[in-house]
């Protein structure tokens, strides 16, 4: 009981000690369907829960694990996937009648196809869950024609289509993690499909080797000649802590034939360890999620081997949602080749003790041991130590999402290093590219892979096609691994620090290394562009200077044409979600009591004699500036003719930015995200509104919902500005009403004690004389036509200065406080 309460002590103290890490952002963010990130799939309205993948070793044919159906795509073609064959397995009225009287729902009765392995070079090993009922047969993989008739499927494949499971296929013998009753209460890890001498193996279901385990994965190590299985379960050594989760690394040798006779047809070589994935001053993130192995780089020792596992915390008060730890086969054998726990049956109480070694769990070859060194790996079969990650740290830990599974991937970029790139899932839909770095884990990009989050999902990846299968109850999405193309300048190309991209000078284009045929220019562990592009002409930031200043030379940029008192509102894009933006005014200082600087970047004023005048924004990210827009804020005139709208949009050319159509990438903060905009041909100005540019006059590529008239410069992607907030102005505005009221009630006690003294006061029957002047008198009788005409604000049009187009600020209306 004092155990219990000093781990509640501690639960309280370690929530305070948790730190608000956001973890990385992503640097760009692909919505669905934009142009920027084009994605290819398969979906068709009578085939749904696409969520088990298995890729043909030449790449072409994915095949696909559905309900009622296995299907073999054609993935051949990079721009779309297409049906090639499809098998129907869908169980009979009778079979759906039974699972219906055993209380299940029926829309879990139909066969979800949960496991597709090959078995040999023209077959295919597939079991599903028909209703409640396993079965599992041959395919043929050419003709996707089943070649025998199914049989039972109790122990390789789960009875429920919720229930997690694992299996794979090493010599034609199926190793499966799963359940093997219809209650789901007896977990196993065993052996099927043997021949000849050996038999096939399971857990023995007394021993209670397996507390509830939700099975993750499993991985064949070929050096070791070991099966290493991946589950959480509750962690029964923790006994004061009720259901304690804990994630677990569990291993078999193939050779494993059972005792002869202590543990007959039962595992002798199994073994499990706890994977302990955790940072300073905080409790484990203790449950696994997904896990996949990153084999050692060629010529290096097997043991370098390395598993990177997503986990979340059973607690809130971790400080991030998710984690990503990384351990090492070396370290994992090194765990099972220490000291074991041991059992008492009688208290089923775990204890440390030193004891003398019979026998060595885990190790290969047991079958031949004696019944005293069998009956002793029956009962000693937990490592004492914990499996610790590498570094003894996270990899990575995110406090904004939840992933659900990963892949990863080793990339060798133009230094001859290798970088390691993480594909992680959200469970709202998104798939972050992660490149891991000295300094720490940079997310590339998210793209938005399925609009609605989904309760089964998969990872496929295909390095030598250099795409990434997602799988979903709605369909398989295929997503390239390499987006360069969409860097249009070489500052983009390198800040993006993406180990597939470089920057080819010859063409001037961002290009995927493995294609290259030239040395690039890339900078991953820096993204350096002073650096980088030092061969490339670079004018990455505009400063104010006085001859800029005069009359016939004024800057490039955006003319906004107002009225006094208007409250202006200059948009100031960013370049990237991790860039930050700053504004700039000749030869004067943005004093906080005339300027609001906005979240969005956005600076708002009031339009004063005082503040009209030239404005330059500028985007930094990673030491590099560039320029992103440039205003010239000019006061209303009535004689200032309207200027025709230029054919031809020209962007800022300083910073890289090459005249062309292209995606637009959003920046998106929190759930909302922003649409790409849409196209449109250039029209001319209205002549009713303030502005001199509108949506259509803006180059294609600067067009979208939700931002309109806003003229974006600068290099590189186009990104949507973010929701702005008016707390400041709602502060502002509520100081003015306070004091409005004051003042009224003041005048309002001032005239009924002035009334007062009237009644006791002498009336003249004179009237008061009125003294107003003339000037006076036509100010109240209203504004006055001149030469016929009522005055109008001036309208100014589009021009071109400096070789920049200008225009007006159309973002926003200037609307009068």
């Amino acid at each position: 009981m004092g155990i219990l309460c000093l781990l509640s002590l501690s639960v309280v103290l370690l929530s305070g000690l948790s730190l608000c890490k956001s973890g990385p952002t992503p640097r760009i963010s692909f919505s669905l369907g934009s142009p920027g990130r084009l994605l290819s799939g398969f979906s068709s309205p009578d085939v749904s829960n696409t969520t088990t993948l298995l890729l043909s070793h030449e790449g072409d044919v994915l095949y696909v694990g559905a309900r009622d159906a296995v299907l073999a795509l054609d993935v051949s073609n990079e721009d779309a996937i297409t049906l090639r064959s499809r098998l129907d397995w869908s169980p009979s009225e009778k079979d759906l009648e039974q699972c219906s009287m055993k209380g299940k729902k029926m829309s879990d009765c139909p066969n979800f196809i949960r496991v597709l392995q090959f078995l040999n070079s023209s077959h295919i090993y597939a079991c599903g869950t028909f209703a409640f009922s396993p079965r599992c047969t041959y395919i043929n993989s050419e003709t996707l024609t089943m070649s025998l008739k199914p049989d039972e499927g109790r122990g390789r494949c789960p009875y429920d289509p919720y229930q997690r499971n694992t299996a794979i296929i090493v010599d034609g013998e199926l190793y499966t993690g799963t359940v093997a009753d219809y209650r789901g209460n007896r977990p196993v890890i065993s052996r099927h499909l043997s021949e000849g001498h050996r038999v096939d193996l399971k857990l023995d279901d007394t021993l209670g080797w397996l507390e509830d385990p939700t099975f993750i994965s499993s991985t064949f190590i070929p050096d070791e000649e070991k099966i290493y299985f991946f589950f959480s379960e509750v962690g029964r050594e923790y006994d004061f802590i009720d259901k304690f989760i804990v994630s677990r690394v569990s291993q078999i040798c193939m050779s494993d034939v059972g005792g002869q006779r202590t543990l007959q047809r039962r595992w002798t070589t199994f073994a499990k360890a706890q994977l302990l994935c955790q940072a300073d001053n905080e409790l484990p993130y203790n449950v696994i999620q997904d896990i996949d192995t990153l084999p050692p780089v060629e010529g290096a020792s097997a043991d370098d081997a390395l598993f990177y596992g997503i986990f979340t915390s059973q607690w809130s008060v971790n400080s991030g949602r998710s984690a990503v730890c990384s351990f090492r086969l070396s370290d994992i054998k090194s765990v099972f080749s220490g000291n074991y726990k041991v059992l008492n049956r009688d208290t089923l109480q775990w204890s440390t003790r030193v004891q003398e070694k019979v026998a060595n769990p885990g190790e290969c070859g047991l079958h031949n041991a004696s019944d005293n060194a069998l009956r002793f790996v029956k009962e000693n079969f937990l490592a004492d130590e914990s499996v610790r990650p590498v570094g003894r740290s996270l990899t990575m830990v995110s406090a904004e999402h939840t992933y659900s599974h990963l892949s990863v991937q080793r990339v060798r970029a133009m230094n001859q290093r290798d970088y390691t790139i993480l594909f992680l899932l959200t469970e709202s839909g998104y798939l972050h590219k992660a490149v891991l770095l000295q300094g720490g884990a940079h997310i590339i990009e998210e793209v938005q892979v399925f609009e609605q989050p989904q309760p089964v999902k998969s990872l496929k990846l295909a390095v030598a096609q250099a795409v990434i299968y997602v799988g979903t109850s709605e369909g398989v999405v295929r997503v390239p691994t390499a987006n360069c193309s969409v860097y249009w300048t070489c500052p983009q190309c390198v800040l993006a620090r993406d180990p597939f991209c470089g920057w080819d000078s010859n063409i001037k284009a961002c290009v995927d290394v493995s294609n290259a045929k030239t040395p690039l220019v890339q900078d991953v562990d820096r993204g350096n562009v002073e650096e980088a592009c030092s061969s490339v002409s670079l004018t990455h930031r505009a400063r104010f200077s006085p001859s800029k200043l005069s009359a016939t030379s004024c800057p490039a940029g955006e003319l906004v044409s107002v009225s006094l008192n208007e409250v202006v509102r200059l948009q100031c894009p960013p370049s990237s979600r991790l860039s930050r933006q700053q504004w700039e005014r000749p030869n004067s200082r943005l004093s906080p009591d005339l300027y609001l600087h906005l979240e969005d970047g956005s600076l708002s004023f009031v339009a004063t004699p005082t503040t009209l005048g030239h404005y330059l924004c500028l985007s930094e990210e990673n030491g590099f500036q560039q320029t992103v827009a440039i205003y010239h804020v000019k006061q209303k005139s009535s004689n200032t003719p309207p200027a025709p709208p230029s054919s031809h949009p020209v962007t800022q050319t300083g910073a890289g930015m090459r005249p062309r159509a292209g995606p637009i990438l959003q920046v998106s903060e929190g759930p909302q995200r922003t649409e790409p905009g849409t196209e449109t041909e250039p029209t001319a100005p209205s002549t009713d509104a303030p502005s001199t540019q509108t949506d259509s006059d803006l180059p294609p590529w600067t067009q979208e919902s939700g931002l309109r008239g806003t003229k974006l410069w600068g290099e590189g992607p186009l990104m949507g500005s973010r929701s702005p907030c008016y707390l400041k102005e709602l502060v502002v505005v509520s100081v003015l009403l306070l004091l409005s009221l004051s003042l009224l009630l003041t005048m309002l006690l001032y005239t009924f004690r002035q009334r007062c003294r009237s009644r006791t006061s002498p009336h003249s029957a004179t009237p008061p004389r009125d003294r107003r002047s003339s000037v006076e008198h036509e100010a109240l009788r209203g504004p006055s036509k001149r030469n016929g005409k009522a005055p109008h604000s001036g309208q100014a049009g589009g021009l071109v200065c400096n070789g920049a187009l200008t225009g007006s600020n159309g973002h926003l209306p200037n609307t009068p406080i």
